[in-house]
């Protein structure tokens, strides 16, 4: 009988970890596993956010960003969370705000107008606050981020490699922007959906996430790209087929070759219609871009746009000549990771979609303490089996973003902004 006992004992952990694996890779998986994903991560993320919270509070820390009326709801909408509050509140100035000189200052043209939009619904509805409000959007499209990237890994890779990349993207060290007052999961939640579309050939759906997404944050011309990339891809399959006679299988009808150039033309109009919407409105030429270049003066002074200078620019003011040289070698090494055979499993569109949107903040953007946070949608290149290739491998780099993300809490909530 104790035999027995200690044999029963002995199966539990096996049949409960056989249950688990079970239910993970059941028919609804694809809302299941990424769903627990998220909501294991929001344990780990409320935890390591709420942590840092009572210690500051409890011993009178000083914060990074300054909050009147602190409380857990307005320490989670930290840092330029404020500018959202602002939009949501009283909508954007018809006046650029500047200093004595006349240069422009921050001010909230630099921020997207769904995020606080959808917000400010939410405030009118419930009578909440702007925080407890944002707080409760960004974790539902926080939500809704990992459900669709899951399935976008899955659609274009296998299951092992969705599970890992959602759970990277969860977990790792910006997961805590899932759930703070800010744009990113929003924005990650409508481009993922629309890469999503794009693979699934819903040219349409493209289209109109697209939209969404350029009015949510910048960077969705990376997306007509991509239309571009799949149009080409596809045209040449189809011309192949017809040269291969009978056999040939790929079918390109025009009223498809029409809906992708069209999606193509609507996502690049609107990646391109912020800058002439804040001209518009302000009255005032190049109001986006002159805001934008207010936030380059604490690193490197007041500068004139020029693309692809940014990077060398904020290296060599920094470190001098060894930081061009560092340029020059991380943009190597990224060249010769997107190179890497196993990311091919990705297809044309999604590794189509990476090189350009990492093009495009390499030509914008100026790299600062933000740069992981503008990296997130660029997270389906995680399935690569250089994070993926084994179980032990795996858990090691989930292991490193989440001591990552603890280190990156205490940084941007004390030192800095995301």
């Amino acid at each position: 009988m104790t035999d027995l006992a200690e044999t029963t004992r002995a199966s539990r952990p096996t049949r409960l970890r056989r249950m688990l694996t079970d239910g993970l890779a059941a028919r609804h998986s694809g809302w299941t596993t990424p769903l627990l994903l998220w909501l294991a991560s929001r344990i780990v993320s409320t935890a390591l956010l709420g942590s840092v919270y009572w210690l500051a509070t409890t011993n009178g820390w000083h914060f990074a960003s300054y909050r009147r009326d602190p409380s857990f709801a307005t320490f989670s909408g930290s840092w330029d969370a404020s500018f959202y509050r602002t939009i949501a509140e009283d909508g954007y100035p018809r006046v650029l705000p500047t200093d004595p000189d006349g240069h422009v200052v921050p001010n909230p043209w630099a921020f997207l107008p769904l995020f606080p939009g959808v917000v400010r619904g939410l405030i009118a509805t419930t009578g909440a606050s702007f925080w407890v409000a944002g707080l409760v959007v960004a974790s539902v499209c926080g939500a809704g981020a990992c459900v669709v990237l899951f399935r976008l890994v899955l659609a274009v890779a296998d299951a092992r490699r969705a599970r890992w990349t959602t759970a990277f993207f969860a977990f790792g060290a910006t997961g805590f922007l899932l759930q703070v007052a800010y744009a990113e999961s929003m924005f990650l939640l409508l481009l993922f959906g629309a890469l999503l579309a794009l693979v699934r050939r819903r040219y349409w759906l493209v289209a109109v996430l697209g939209v969404l997404a350029a009015f949510t944050r910048p960077g969705v011309l990376a997306l007509a790209v991509a239309l571009a990339v799949h149009l080409v891809v596809r045209w040449v399959a189809a011309r192949r087929a017809v040269d291969a006679g009978p056999r040939g299988r790929e079918s390109f009808p025009w009223r498809e070759r029409v809906a992708v150039i069209a999606a193509g033309l609507v996502v690049a109009a609107a990646g391109l219609a912020w800058p002439v919407v804040a001209t518009a409105v302000t009255g005032r030429p190049g109001a986006y871009l002159d805001t934008e270049l207010s936030w380059w003066v604490g690193f490197v002074g007041r500068q004139h746009f020029a693309p692809l200078t940014p990077w060398f620019l904020m290296a060599g003011r920094w470190l001098g000549p060894a930081g061009i040289v560092l340029v020059v070698l991380v943009l190597a090494a990224t060249a010769w990771f997107l190179r890497r055979r196993d990311l091919r499993v990705l297809g044309p569109e999604v590794l189509g979609f990476a090189v350009a949107y990492i093009a495009y903040l390499v030509a914008v953007f100026l790299p600062q303490q933000s740069l992981p946070r503008l990296l997130m949608p660029v997270t389906p290149l995680l399935a690569s089996d250089v994070f993926t290739g084994t179980r032990r491998r795996a858990t090691g780099w989930l292991v490193v973003g989440v001591c990552l993300q603890a280190v990156a809490v205490v940084l941007l909530w004390f030192l800095g902004f995301p």
